[in-house]
């Protein structure tokens, strides 16, 4: 029996996709998503950023390659996959990425005049910790 490996992420991402069709004929796209955290500590605004490695297969690569670009938001629903490899000088290495096996995208934000998005108001509901 497998033991649960599910994960959902939610944020925006880093730089455009990566794409790519592997001489087996499958398709992989590749991108990193940016998640921020919100919260208050001693009644002052903390935020936090955490990046992750997104992977996806397949049709669905094909829609991410077409669909994404930096900056869009994204739902990623999967599964965590570690790699692991030594390097040349015997070193091991080891990175866990997102298998992502359901991405959902966000609506496309309109940009100001000058190219930048638009800064969206923070929830003002931010739990204490």
């Amino acid at each position: 029996m497998n033991n649960l490996n599910s994960v959902l992420v939610e944020g925006n991402l880093v730089r455009n996709p990566e794409a790519k069709a592997l001489e087996t004929g499958s398709q992989v796209c590749r991108f990193s998503v940016a998640s921020n955290r919100y919260y208050l500590q001693d009644q002052e605004r903390q935020a936090e950023v955490s990046f992750f490695d997104v992977e996806v297969w397949n049709k669905l690569a094909e829609q991410c390659a077409k669909s994404l670009e930096k900056g869009r938001g994204v739902r990623v629903v999967g599964r965590l996959k570690q790699d692991r490899w030594v390097d040349n000088e015997g070193k091991s290495h080891s990175r866990v990425k997102i298998v992502g096996e359901h991405v959902e995208f966000k609506p496309k934000l309109n940009k100001t005049p000058s190219g930048e998005a638009p800064e969206i108001p923070a929830d003002e509901s931010i739990p204490t910790f």
